[in-house]
């Protein structure tokens, strides 16, 4: 008699209740040491075991809201059903994925139906991830116009491999990779700057973020289609990077929609596509770009993903998109978004320390600033001296260790806090963050206490980390 299957399956649940609290030991010994430091040292380092839209719990069953959404992936919350229907749906199904000698259903019912919220653009082509989507949106600009040399805007980020790496604003990230390829930044909003670089006739492209996921910046009103004219003027292409701010993120499909007559040459997208459980990214363009990349059977298989387009991703992203229709999810992101960045800007007259609120759906920023009075703004010294940046980190961790909400400092030395929570939330989920948020910022503006005495101890691990390095 053949052998039970289910006597050699991988008991996954016995093996995390064995090992799991080994987690931290694991990840420093055998992944990235720097991780669990860094999460140990601002308090981060929690044990969570299970997630259910946009709540995690721990191991006591407390319930911890989500304000990140794994920077952007969990649009629909964490395991929606209808999502894991689909996947176990494609699993039971026993398709003969990925043969590479056929043209199977899935991927050209899921590019049918991206396409159709994109008036303008024809073909798409399916890889693992963001940064992927940038690659192949970075050689098919270079391939279709013959030139090299692509536009970025000043602290953009659009991935950390190489290709995208070059295109990426922030020189923390880029320092110590180079030589990258010969790319060029221009500020964001600066049209003449851009001019100025296109009139040397090298330029391929401009890759941009309509909303910049660093500090939560937008593009000037009317400069993206100004841009958009000026590349075509020059025979050169505007990419959008949308693999943050698409697929509903800003209340619309995606944010270069909320200024009309803008129409990308090639958009990049990917995160919320997944549904939160297979990777998948996205390159969105016009019919003329793909045919030149795809020129002759000769070069069918010019640019290719090993795990593009597999059946598991197409039918996340299919059940992804039919969630957001049916459940209005972007219309919930536009709502609920601006319901919640009302009632934080309402608070920019009560606190002093509060000095901006922005964005558009639910990615929203929250920027602190110098005080007026002299009490808070010997405090702030002290931290802007020691690292910028740590003020918003003051605040990050008292809404963790002391509210149970996730929420993260939007870069590098900036004093911004960024919320991208999953697209599902209501104004329930507003209400707590709001509850929470003036419990802090309360607390911040005494000028003493818990709060404080964490940021002395932040100056000091600055001051060390700055004397090592």
């Amino acid at each position: 008699m053949p052998a039970d299957p289910t006597d050699r399956r991988l008991d996954l649940a016995a093996l995390i209740a064995e090992r799991g609290a080994e987690r931290y030991e694991l990840h420093t010994r055998y992944l990235n040491p720097q991780l669990p430091r860094m999460l140990r040292t601002i308090g981060f380092d929690k044990y969570y075991e299970r997630a259910e839209g946009p709540y995690f719990y721990d191991a006591e069953g407390h319930e911890y809201l989500d304000m990140l959404a794994g920077f952007g992936i969990f649009a629909l919350g964490r395991h929606h059903p209808v999502v894991r229907d689909a996947i176990e749906q494609v699993m039971e199904l026993d398709l003969p994925d990925l043969t590479r000698f056929d043209c199977p259903p899935l991927p050209g019912l899921l590019a049918e139906q991206l396409l159709a919220h994109t008036p303008g653009l024809d073909r798409v082509f399916f890889g693992n991830s963001g940064t992927e989507a940038v690659e192949t949106a970075l050689k098919f600009a270079r391939y279709a116009t013959g030139r090299r040399r692509v536009l970025y805007c000043d602290h953009a980020f659009h991935g950390l491999t190489t290709g995208s790496l070059s295109v990426n604003g922030e020189s923390g990230f880029r320092k110590g990779f180079d030589p990258l390829l010969p790319d060029t930044a221009v500020p964001l909003g600066d049209l003449d700057a851009l001019a100025r670089e296109l009139k040397k006739g090298d330029v391929a492209a401009l890759i941009v973020e309509p909303i910049q996921g660093k500090g939560v910046q937008a593009a000037p009103p009317g400069w993206l289609l100004a841009a958009q004219q000026l590349l075509h003027e020059h025979k050169a292409l505007l990419i959008c990077d949308e693999v943050q701010t698409g697929i509903g993120r800003t209340g619309d499909f995606f944010a270069y929609q909320h200024e009309e007559g803008v129409l990308p040459d090639l958009v990049c997208a990917a995160k919320a596509l997944s549904g939160g459980y297979v990777p998948i990214g996205a390159t969105l363009g016009k019919g003329w770009i793909f045919e030149k990349v795809y020129s002759s059977m000769d070069r069918v298989l010019v640019h290719s993903a090993s795990f593009g387009s597999n059946a598991q991703a197409m039918a996340a992203g299919l059940a992804t998109l039919q969630v957001m229709r049916d459940e209005k999810v972007v219309e919930n992101s536009h709502t609920v978004g601006q319901l919640f960045r009302d009632r934080l800007s309402a608070l920019l007259d009560r606190y002093e320390l509060l000095a901006d609120v922005r964005g558009r759906g639910l990615m929203i920023g929250i920027e602190f600033g110098r005080p007026k009075s002299l009490k808070l703004r010997t405090g702030w010294t002290a931290l802007q001296a020691a690292r910028k940046g740590l003020f918003a980190q003051m605040v990050v961790v008292p809404l963790l260790q002391r509210h149970r909400i996730l929420t993260q400092v939007s870069g590098d030395h900036l004093e911004v806090i960024k919320l991208i929570p999953p697209l599902i939330i209501t104004e329930r989920e507003v209400d707590r963050f709001m509850e929470a948020f003036t419990d802090v910022m309360d607390d911040a503006h005494k000028g003493s206490g818990l709060m404080w005495d964490f940021g002395r101890t932040l100056v000091k691990q600055a001051v060390a980390g700055n004397r090592q390095g």
